[in-house]
């Protein structure tokens, strides 16, 4: 439910982990695998998109070539830091506590860009609009995705309002940014933690993956929806509301 919502599901996992006695190294590899099935959600989403942008790269079309450069550009600056910094993050930061504070940060952040963005109109009107830069722009924000609680598809989203989008669109590029970005992770964690993860076996993984599926394709359509009507304000107030119920249990 969380993966592609502001609210950080890496976030949640750590605390619907420590809630469930569910640690170690098997689970972790088993929260990033399971990814794939969130991911395949948004390809069939979006397959009639996709597969006109890759027709559009086998001929050379200067949209498909325009769009794989943004995806391209967003991706690979979270590469980067994540490879940098991944071990430092998960060492120190992959705790109840570090994952409040962010979501309570975060939260205060979305509700006063909102409410800063929302006279703005949106200059950025179609996916065929966006640039490069923009790409990037969006990439170095995603950045500070790789601090749990922070949330990508938040960094994402409001780098893209910045950017000019409206909040349908950023959310879109947003879902396509999770490709490469959550695909890489998903296979270099689980080649490198594969042993590990042949500890927890084939079914729960099978249920995992069919679960976030199913469940991250009802989320999409009906997240692009809600914020057609009510934007990313109340997000941000379920962020902080989490924060404080979760600082207060562990206090």
């Amino acid at each position: 439910m969380t993966e592609f919502l502001p609210v950080s599901s890496t976030g949640h996992l750590i605390l619907v982990g420590k809630g469930l006695h569910l640690e170690g190294e098997g689970v972790t590899a088993f929260e990033i695998v399971i990814q794939l099935g969130a991911l395949l959600a948004v390809v069939v989403h979006y397959r009639k998109l996709l597969a006109d942008r890759l027709a559009g790269l086998l001929a050379r079309d200067a949209r498909a070539l325009r769009l794989l450069t943004v995806l391209l550009a967003a991706f690979v600056p979270t590469a980067i830091v994540g490879l940098a910094i991944g071990k430092v993050v998960k060492a120190n930061l992959f705790a109840p506590t570090p994952v409040a504070i962010a979501l309570a940060v975060g939260g205060v952040v979305m509700i006063v860009l909102e409410a800063a963005l929302k006279s703005r109109a949106p200059t950025i009107a179609t996916l065929e609009q966006v640039r490069p830069i923009d790409g990037l722009f969006v990439g170095l924000v995603q950045c500070l995705s790789l601090i749990p609680g922070t949330s990508r598809s938040m960094t994402t989203i409001l780098a893209g309002r910045v950017r000019g989008m409206s909040a349908a669109l950023a959310a879109e590029l947003s879902f396509l940014i999770a490709l490469p970005t959550l695909g890489a992770a998903t296979l270099y964690e689980g080649w490198k933690d594969r042993h590990a993860l042949a500890t927890v076996g084939a079914a729960p993984l099978a249920v995992g993956m069919i679960v976030s599926f199913l469940v991250a394709f009802v989320v999409i359509g009906g997240f692009l929806r809600y914020l057609g009507r009510r934007g990313l304000a109340p997000f941000g107030i379920y962020r902080i509301l989490l924060a404080a119920v979760v600082l207060l249990v562990g206090f």
